[in-house]
């Protein structure tokens, strides 16, 4: 019975992780109804506004963290790296840097 149950549980976890997992992007290298297409400067600015701009989002329905009319892996790159430098060792880093 206890096999069972750890079966379950199991089988829980992994539908619950695969409903998480990210799904493509089609609009992704199409440009917007202004014919701009987001690259990694746009993604590093982004980014590094991202925790304001999630915070916007939430009592905006037109706001969004993540351009979906991007250039693909370059805007990905930018994202990740201006959203670590504002977490990490940017902005908010460096005053616990010299704390220590």
């Amino acid at each position: 019975m206890k096999i069972i149950a750890i079966a379950c549980l199991l089988l829980l976890v992994i539908i619950w992780l695969a409903g998480c997992a990210p799904g493509p992007n089609k609009l992704e290298k199409t440009p917007d109804e202004k014919g701009r297409v987001a690259g990694f400067w746009k993604g590093l600015w982004h980014g590094l506004i991202s925790p304001v701009t999630f915070i916007i989002s939430l009592f905006n329905r037109n706001v969004r963290i993540y351009e979906v009319h991007n250039s693909g892996n370059w805007y990905n790159f930018g994202f990740v790296l201006g959203a670590g430098l504002f977490l990490q060792g940017g902005i908010l880093g460096s005053r616990q840097a010299r704390r220590r």
